[in-house]
C-alpha cells in the first residue's frame, strides 16, 4: 500500500466535502429562496383578498369610511404580516399608505394591476416605487360588478433571504457536523485500519524477501491483531521449518557420506588390488551392508515424506495381541543369538484397535528392534496391551542402558541418534522414533517415554478401541 495513494484519497474527500459544501450552499439557496417567495405570495395574496372583501362593502353598499381609520386598520395589520400594505384605485393613485401616510395622493406612474401575468406576485421596485426589492401581491376591490380599486401588499425580499438564510443555516450546520463526523470516522479507520494494514504489509514485504525474524508490533484485540498474530506466528514456523531443512540437510549428508566413503574405499581398494582375492568376500559383504544401511535410510526417509502428507492412513478393525506376537516373533532369530526373551502380557484375550494395520506394525517393529538394540544379552523385554476408558494401551520396557536425561526430548527428532546409541549402534539412521511419533500422531493419539540411565527405557502409546464389537 502506497502512502501517495492513501493521501491522495484524503485529499480527495477534502475536495469532495468542499465541493459538495459548495454544492450544497448554492442549490439549497436557491431552491429555498423560491420556495420561501412562492409560500408567502400566497399568503400575502390570501390577506389582500380578505383586506379587499373586507373594504368592498364600502362600494358595495354605498357607505363611506373615514381613511383615517382604514389607515389605522391597516398598520395594525401590516405589523402582523410584517409587510407594507396600499390601497389604490384604478388609476394608480395612492390612497391609503400603512407605513408612510404622506405617500397618500402620489400616483404610481405606469401602474399596470396585470403586471403579475398568471402568477399571483411580481417581485422588484414596483414601478421605481422603491428603492430595494419587494414581493408584490395584489388583490382588486370589487363591489357591484365593478373593480373600485387594488389592495397591494409589499414584502422586502431582503427579508425572504433571512427567513430563507436562517433556515439555510441549521443545513450547513447539520452537513458540517456530518462532515466532522465522517472525518472522526475517517481518522478512527486510519488508526483501526490503515496502520496495522500498513504494518502487516510492511512484515509481508519482510518475509517475502527472506527476513523471517521480522515481528509485526501489532497487538490490537481485533482481527488486524488476529491477522498479525497469524502472520507471526506463520513466519516463526517457517523460521523453524527453514532451520530443520538446514538441519536436515546437513544430516542426510552427513549419515550419506559416511557409508558411501566406506563403499568407495572397498570397491577402489579391490581394484587397485590392495585387497588380496582372497578377502573379496569379506570386503564385499561389508559394502553390502553399507548400501543395505543407504537403502534403511532411504526408506525411512520415503516413510516420513509420506507421513508429512495427509490422507494417508487406511483404517481398519484389528486385534492389536495378534500384531504384537507376529511382530514379536518376527525377531526369533536376532533374540535368540542373544538369549533375549518376550514377556506378553494382554488384559484381554482380544483387543480390537480401530486403526491403520501397516503402520501399527511398523511402530512395534521400531520400538521392539530399539528395546532389542540397546538390552543386554541374556535380558527380557516386557510387552503390555491393556484398556482405560476407550483407549488401548500399549508399552514395550526394556532393562537396557536407558537413556539420557538431556536426551530424553530429542529422541523424537529426524536423524537424531543419543551418545550411547552412536557408540553401541553404528547402522542406525536416527529415523526410528521420529517415524512412530508421526504415526502415532497421525491417528490423533499420544506416545510417551519414561527412560532411566543404567535401568531401562518404557514406550507407552495409545490407539483408539473399535466401536464395531
Amino acid at each position: 500500500m502506497k502512502h501517495s495513494l492513501y493521501y491522495k484519497f484524503i485529499l480527495g474527500y477534502l475536495v469532495f466535502g468542499l465541493l459538495g459544501f459548495v454544492a450544497i450552499s448554492t442549490f439549497s439557496s436557491k431552491m429555498m429562496y423560491n420556495h420561501l417567495v412562492e409560500e408567502r405570495s400566497e399568503a400575502m395574496y390570501d390577506e389582500a383578498v380578505t383586506i379587499a372583501g373586507t373594504y368592498s362593502d364600502i362600494y358595495i353598499r354605498g357607505k363611506k369610511q373615514d381613511l383615517q381609520s382604514v389607515s389605522q386598520q391597516l398598520q395594525a395589520v401590516s405589523k402582523f404580516i410584517q409587510a407594507q400594505i396600499w390601497m389604490v384605485n384604478r388609476d394608480g393613485v395612492i390612497i391609503v399608505d400603512s407605513e408612510s401616510p404622506t405617500r397618500a395622493g402620489n400616483t404610481i406612474e405606469g401602474f399596470d394591476p396585470t403586471l403579475t401575468g398568471n402568477r399571483p406576485y411580481c417581485t422588484g421596485d414596483y414601478f421605481g416605487q422603491f428603492s430595494y426589492q419587494v414581493l408584490t401581491v395584489c388583490a382588486p376591490i370589487t363591489g357591484n360588478y365593478k373593480t373600485y380599486g387594488y389592495v397591494l401588499i409589499h414584502l422586502p425580499i431582503s427579508q425572504i433571504w433571512e427567513e430563507s438564510n436562517r433556515s439555510l443555516n441549521v443545513i450547513y450546520i447539520s452537513s458540517a457536523m456530518i462532515f466532522l463526523l465522517s472525518l472522526v470516522i475517517l481518522a478512527v479507520f486510519t488508526k483501526t485500519v490503515y496502520f496495522p494494514l500498513k504494518k502487516i504489509t510492511e512484515g509481508a514485504n519482510e518475509y517475502a524477501a527472506g527476513n523471517l525474524d521480522y515481528r509485526i508490533d501489532l497487538h490490537s484485540q481485533d482481527e488486524m491483531g488476529y491477522l498479525a498474530g497469524t502472520l507471526n506466528y506463520m513466519s516463526g514456523e517457517l523460521n523453524k521449518m527453514e532451520e530443520y531443512q538446514r538441519t536436515f540437510i546437513a544430516n542426510v549428508s552427513h549419515d550419506f557420506r559416511s557409508p558411501l566413503t566406506s563403499i568407495k574405499g572397498y570397491l577402489e581398494a579391490i581394484i587397485d588390488g590392495t585387497i588380496p582375492p582372497e578377502f573379496y568376500e569379506k570386503y564385499l559383504t561389508r559394502v553390502i551392508s553399507e548400501t543395505e544401511r543407504l537403502t534403511k535410510l532411504t526408506q525411512g526417509m520415503l516413510t516420513l515424506n509420506s507421513l508429512d502428507s495427509k490422507g494417508y492412513l487406511s483404517r481398519s478393525n484389528f486385534d492389536i495381541t495378534r500384531v504384537i506376537k507376529d511382530t514379536v516373533a518376527s525377531f526369533e532369530g536376532i533374540c535368540g543369538s542373544r538369549d533375549i526373551t518376550f514377556d506378553l502380557t494382554f488384559s484381554d484375550t482380544i483387543m480390537m484397535v480401530y486403526a491403520d494395520l501397516g503402520k501399527i506394525q511398523q511402530v512395534l517393529y521400531n520400538l521392539i528392534d530399539n528395546a532389542i538394540k540397546f538390552s543386554h544379552d541374556s535380558s527380557t523385554i516386557f510387552v503390555q496391551a491393556y484398556t482405560r476408558n476407550e483407549k488401548i494401551f500399549v508399552s514395550v520396557k526394556d532393562t537396557g542402558i536407558g537413556i539420557l536425561r538431556d536426551s530424553v526430548k530429542k529422541i523424537w527428532e529426524r536423524f537424531y541418534k543419543t551418545d550411547l546409541s552412536r557408540g553401541k549402534d553404528k547402522k542406525g539412521t536416527g529415523l526410528g522414533l521420529a517415524i512412530v511419533k508421526e504415526i502415532i500422531q497421525a491417528h490423533g493419539e499420544n506416545i510417551d517415554v519414561i527412560s532411566t540411565e543404567g535401568v531401562g527405557s518404557e514406550f507407552i502409546f495409545s490407539l483408539p478401541r473399535s466401536t464395531n464389537l
